[in-house]
Parts: C-alpha cells; structure tokens; sequence
C-alpha cells in the first residue's frame, strides 16, 4: 500500500527537506513538495518525488489541496500533511498509519495526528483549555489539530472538502477539523507517535506570561482570520472568546513589547479591519509593501 507524504515549502532549508526525503525513499511512500517559494530549489532526485513549483505563493491552504489531490487523484488512499521545517520520520509515520487504519474501521475518523513536542518548552503539549479526552492508553479524541504530521485520507477529504483556501494561513487547519466534527467526524491525536515542532519563530516573556513571536505579516492574518472565524457556527465556543478577547493584550503586547513594534502595529490593524469587512485572500500587494 503506497502512502502519500505532502510537504508545503517556503524559501525552504534545503539541505533538511532532503533529508524528509531521504528518510521516505521507500517505495512504500509517494512524496509531493508544494513549493510557493519565488524561486524553483532543486531537490535530491528521486523517483517518488513530485514537485509543484507555485510561484506567485498560493498560500499554505491551497498549497495543501494541490499536494493532497495530486495525490488522492493517482488512487493514494492516505497522506500526511508535513510543514518544511517538520522533524517527522517513517517510525513516526508506521505508527499513526497504525492506528488510522485500526480506528477507520470503528469510526468516522477525519484525521489523526501525533503528540507535539515543544522545542521552546521542552515538554509534550497538552493544551490549555481544551485537554482532549483520552480514550485509551494510545489515544485521545481532541476539537483540532496542527497540520505538521495531521494525517487524512481521500475518503475524509472528499467529505469534508479540502483546506479553506481563503483564509490562505492562520486557522487553516483548525478550521478544517472543526468542519470535519460538524459533518460527525471523528479528530484523533496520538499519545505513542510524539514529533518535535517549533511553532512561531520564538518565544517571549512579557509580565511573567509567554507570547509567541513570528513574523509581522503573519499578525495579519493571525487577527484577521480570529474574526472571520469567530462568526461561524461550528467553530467552537472557548476558542472564539479566547482568541477574541486576547486581540486588545496582543495587540498591545506585539505593539510596544517586540521589536518592529510599529511594523506589527500596522499589520494588526490591518488584519482587524479586513476581519471586520470580511476580506479574504492574501494580504494586497499595497500592504505587503509595508514589510519592507
């Protein structure tokens, strides 16, 4: 059975996505690289391997559709989602294949995804508010997950649809998951498959309390998509108060506590006012001009 691998890029280390793809070069696995880099990157040669250049940047949701149904439409029954920077391996792989295949003959399962690992924390996360609920010593049933090493099948993506390409990053794979449990389907994190991730470039210490910090741009879309997604049903309740109300100390925060503080400023408010228009898509090409 071939199994699909989708890796989206990004201006990419090139010498680490050689080695992912070193790691899968089993014939058992089929590797398609989205790349919304500018400009093309060779890779290590490879007759598994297909590569998507989209130049324009499509965005990390459509990016994922193109990856997925590349390879759902050459009759791949299941493929993982990996980021560029993802430090995943066929172990961890073999294992959540496991156990997808095991609970899909259960439940209605939409995906499932491995314990997350925090390089920053250096401690497995278990979450805030939302815990999941564990159902066995393996397993637990939680509301969403991130989409480095989520693992789907064509059979989900057909009923769910695919990645909300609008939204373009930010929410992207939440979103879908909460889409998923609407349509009663089943989301599943594993507690024997644990992966190292970094989220966010760094982390901060304001007052005691640690923030996340990436790039100003990103702000944009972080505020924007809040209040898009707010507005929906499906999407769950302790997400949209906690996310809407922590707008004003992150605001504050990024604004006069991080660097480029008036870069960011202009990107949060932004983000705010296109999430209260309801303006979709990527950022324009007249505020992208601001980063520079």
């Amino acid at each position: 059975m071939t199994t699909g691998v989708v890796v989206i890029l990004f201006n990419p280390d090139v010498e680490h996505v050689n080695a992912l793809i070193n790691a899968f070069t089993a014939p058992e696995w089929n590797i398609v690289l989205v790349d919304n880099s500018f400009e093309r990157t060779q890779y290590s040669a490879s007759r598994n391997v297909t590569y998507i250049h989209c130049p324009s940047n499509v965005g990390i949701a459509q990016a994922q559709n193109i990856g997925l149904k590349t390879l759902f439409d050459n009759d791949v029954e299941h493929a993982f989602l990996l980021d560029q920077d993802s430090l995943f391996s066929p172990d961890i792989a073999h294992e959540l294949l496991r156990q997808f295949l095991q609970l899909e003959k259960e439940h209605s399962i939409a995906a499932i995804g491995p314990s997350i690992y925090c390089q920053f924390s250096e401690c497995v996360d278990k979450g805030v508010l939302q815990k999941g609920k564990q159902v066995s010593n393996t397993l637990k049933e939680v509301k969403q997950i991130i989409a480095s090493g989520m693992l789907i099948s064509r059979y989900a993506f057909n009923k769910v649809g695919g990645k909300e390409s609008t939204l373009f990053i930010d929410g992207v794979d939440h979103e879908w998951c909460w889409r998923a449990r609407a349509k009663g389907m089943v989301i599943y994190q594993s507690l024997s498959a644990c992966m190292p991730h970094r989220q966010g470039d760094d982390r901060v210490k304001v007052c005691g309390v640690t923030f996340k910090q990436g790039a100003p741009v990103r702000l944009y879309y972080q505020f924007r998509n809040v209040l898009i997604l707010a507005r929906r049903r499906y999407v769950p309740l302790y997400w949209k108060v906690r996310h809407v109300c922590a707008i004003p100390l992150r605001y504050i925060v990024n604004r006069y506590c991080f660097t480029q503080g008036k870069e960011r400023g202009r990107f949060m408010r932004e983000g705010i006012k296109d999430g209260f228009l309801h303006r979709t898509g990527p950022i324009s090409v007249k505020d992208k001009g601001k980063q520079r």
